[in-house]
This record gives C-alpha cells, structure tokens and sequence, in this order.
C-alpha cells in the first residue's frame, strides 16, 4: 500500500458462495474506509492469500467446505500478527463461539450497508471498555440488530463472560458487550453486584436460592436460572449475603 493510502484498509474476503462473495465484495469496495478488497472462495485460497498479503481484517463466511470459518479463525490466531475477523453468516447460533474467538462484529446475511459500515468503523479500534451513559454506571448500551439500546443495571440478573466479552442476562432477553467481567465486578460492586465464578456475577437482589452440591460447594438460583459458585469466591458471596439481609436466599431442603 502507498503512503497516500496509510489510513485505508486492506482486507479479504472468503465466502464459498460466489454470490455473496461478490456481492460482499462490491459492498466494502463503495466504502471510503476501505482501500483494496481481495477474495478467496475457500480456506485453502484465503491461506494462501494471507501468506502472500497483510491484511488488516478478514470478513469470513462460517460454512464452507473443507475449513470451516470457525476453525480458520481458529487458525489466524496463532499468526504473529493476527487480521482482526468479521465473521458473516447466514446462521445466528455461532454468535457466541464467534466472540470468543474475538470476533470484531457478527453480521448476518443478507448484509446490511449501515450493518457493515458498523463493522468497518470497529476494525483497528481499541477493545472498547464499559459502555455507559456518560458517567452514569446504572446504565450500559448495548448492540442489537445495528441499534444501540440502553440497559438499566437494575434489570441485570447475572453477567456470564464469554473471551473478552459478556452476556448480560436481563428482564428482557440477553446482550453481547465486548468488556471484561472483572471491569464490571469493579465497576458494579457497590450496587449488589458479586463474583460467584470466574465466569458468574449476579445481582444478589435476584437471588432466591442458594443449593449445596453433594460433596461440597453450592449453586445459586438467580432468577430461575442455576449459577455456580465456585470455592474461591464462596466466603465472598457468605459474606455480601450476611449483610445483605434482603437478599438473602432460601436454602434448598430448609
């Protein structure tokens, strides 16, 4: 890439669809962001095509012959220096997987222009951290079908972290945020919030009962949801109950 392209991106493109691969192709090449578009229609190609450019993203399509985009992903991160992924697809239930492997968007076919220029604006970003309303902590926005909602904490049951991102469990369904859990068991802990599980911080107000597991440890019922708490975090979660006497739990056989 020349100079006078420095801020533009190079990215590839692998679908075995040849399609959606040009109409992929077509789209990111209308966008003043990107500068050169490559495709590949396989993993095979795309590995080639990755050993002889630098891109610095790859939008990869999941099911393919041979490869999956999964497992190519999969792949990529043990480059030295990994292309950030946009994983496009026609199926919404490897959303999870795909942010685990730190996925920089989740687009759903057929893409959507403003849906696309969302995950343009994100690649080379830094990993955003927690998303509030200005400096108000009780609120965090969320992503959802290219629309940023608003999520009162109030409504948040229990956080589960998946990679460097969380799903908030709410009143009303669950929501993907790219932010490590330990930044909101910091940021929350005043307002009832505690770690259970490397995995698990819950609401204490939402928890109605807390189970021993035969040979030891416990599980939460958070909003009729089964939680696990874990020996290290255990004396905590004794503890925040104890003082917290309106949450605490009935215990299962009492």
């Amino acid at each position: 890439m020349t100079a006078a392209s420095d801020l533009a991106l190079e990215v590839l493109v692998v679908d075995d669809e040849e399609p959606a691969l040009a109409d992929l192709a077509y789209l990111l090449r209308q966008h003043p962001r990107i500068g050169s578009v490559v495709t590949a229609s396989d993993a095979t190609e795309a590995l080639r095509r990755l050993r002889d450019g630098s891109f610095a993203a790859v939008f990869l399509d999941i099911r393919m012959p041979g490869l999956d985009g999964l497992e190519l992903a999969r792949v990529l991160s043990r480059f030295a220096r990994p292309p950030e992924i946009v994983f496009v697809t026609a199926f919404e239930q490897h959303a999870v997987e795909a942010f685990e492997l730190q996925a920089v968007d989740y687009l759903l076919k057929p893409v959507r222009p403003e849906r696309l220029s969302d995950a343009i604006r994100r690649i080379g970003a830094p990993a955003r951290r927690l998303a509030t309303a200005g400096d108000d902590p009780s609120r965090i926005a969320v992503e959802t079908g290219g629309v940023t909602r608003m999520v009162e904490r109030d409504s948040i049951r229990f956080v589960e972290a998946s990679g460097d991102y969380v799903r908030l469990h709410t009143d009303d369904g669950a929501f993907l945020v790219r932010v490590p859990i330990s930044s909101l068991e910091e940021t929350w802990r005043d307002a009832g919030f505690v770690r259970v599980h490397r995995r698990y911080l819950i609401a204490l107000r939402h928890v109605t009962e807390l189970r021993a597991r035969p040979g030891g440890g416990y599980d939460l019922l958070v909003a009729g949801q089964e939680v696990p708490v874990s020996r290290r975090h255990a004396r905590e979660l004794r503890d925040r109950l104890a003082r917290s006497p309106g949450s605490r739990p009935r215990k299962a056989g009492a």
